[in-house]
């Protein structure tokens, strides 16, 4: 079965063609950051505005990328939610007027779902059950993952998501946004021992997280130096990095090993962090955990996770697709499957 899906999220729009949930035949994403940069950050009515625009020729150059046409394409699958309501309705609505001109099925996918199932688009995914550490720029999640429809969430950030926490911080640093890459490229010049900064609920038992008290923290070390002070801005990037991806493995690992699971997998943006990889492989190795992560393309949003997640939707209900689903801005709460954005009466 070969799948497309479409991903519209936040401020990127990709489109990708997989085929068995498992085998990317194109992947195509057109990146915002230029045009957000300025701002220091997403700009909800700007993203919305550029998908509209970005769309049809990102489908069309990942139609072309594979060899494929419509007709060969067997059902779609799109980003419903969580994320920005004004870029998920961008997506939904092209991907329902899609599925209406071709007679398409079509199903819609959770975005934290597609996220984990960029680990099924790699040779070495991870065997049922496992744990998910989703990190990004607007979640920071640990999942308990049974099957490819069922998982639950048992432990989330409290305030900011790790990525936000990342992208504040590179504005502080006047680094730019994306925060995050900014931040791992300064970080490799600096120390990680050299500020100590807070790590927040660290023995706190349970798996919350929380990363405004860094933020916080990291401002008020750099209000204490005057412009004349000697500040080394690597050491601050290394020292907030460090205090960040400490907490993230931590949780991660002892949240595996009480759920008594063989594996654990970091997806979302933050996991493309170099150090966060590296940690995490080591206290996963140490407690005899496996370990996993998406390839780095495929950790950032793109269309090819959510159509690996609308294979197994689609699988499962071939006959079930209806198209007045609903785009959402939120998730649900703890210890709850991801949502299903179709209304009950349509079975």
């Amino acid at each position: 079965m070969i799948v497309l899906g479409i991903e519209t999220s936040c401020d990127d729009t990709a489109a990708a063609l997989v085929e068995d949930g498992t085998k990317v035949l194109a992947s195509v994403v057109s990146s915002q950051d230029a045009l957000h940069g300025p701002f220091g950050g997403v700009v909800p009515e700007l993203a919305s505005r550029r998908h509209l625009d970005a769309l049809v020729p990102v489908m069309n150059e990942a139609l072309k990328r594979a060899g494929l046409s419509l007709a060969e394409v067997d059902g779609l699958a799109v980003t419903a939610g969580p994320g920005l309501i004004g870029s998920l309705l961008v997506g939904t609505a092209f991907a329902k007027g899609l599925a209406l001109a071709t007679a398409k099925p079509i199903v819609p996918v959770d975005h934290l779902s597609a996220h984990i199932h960029a680990l099924f688009l790699e040779r070495d995914p991870p065997e049922f059950p496992f744990v998910a550490l989703l990190v990004s720029g607007g979640h920071t999640d640990l999942h308990l993952v049974s099957s490819h429809t069922k998982t639950e969430i048992i432990g989330r950030t409290r305030d900011d998501a790790a990525g936000e926490a990342f992208d504040k911080v590179a504005k502080l640093l006047d680094l730019g946004y994306p925060g995050g890459p900014a931040i791992q490229r300064l970080a490799e010049k600096g120390s990680r021992e050299a500020i100590p900064f807070p790590r927040a609920l660290a023995k706190h038992d349970s798996f919350d997280f929380s990363f405004s008290g860094i933020k916080t923290a990291v401002a008020n070390y750099l209000k204490g130096y005057s412009r004349d002070s000697e500040l080394s801005r690597e050491d601050v990037a290394a020292s907030f990095q460090e205090a960040v991806v400490d907490v993230l493995t931590q949780k991660g690992v002892d949240a595996a090993v009480r759920s008594r699971v063989k594996g654990i997998a970091a997806v979302g943006g933050v996991a493309a962090n170099l150090r966060f990889r590296e940690l995490l492989e080591a206290r996963a190795q140490a407690r005899g955990l496996r370990f996993y992560f998406p390839s780095i393309e495929l950790c950032t949003d793109n269309g090819a996770m959510v159509a690996a997640a609308g294979y197994h939707l689609l699988k499962d209900n071939p006959d079930g697709s209806v198209l007045d689903f609903d785009a959402y801005s939120r998730k649900k709460a703890l210890k709850e499957p991801f949502p299903d954005p179709r209304p009950e009466s349509s079975g």
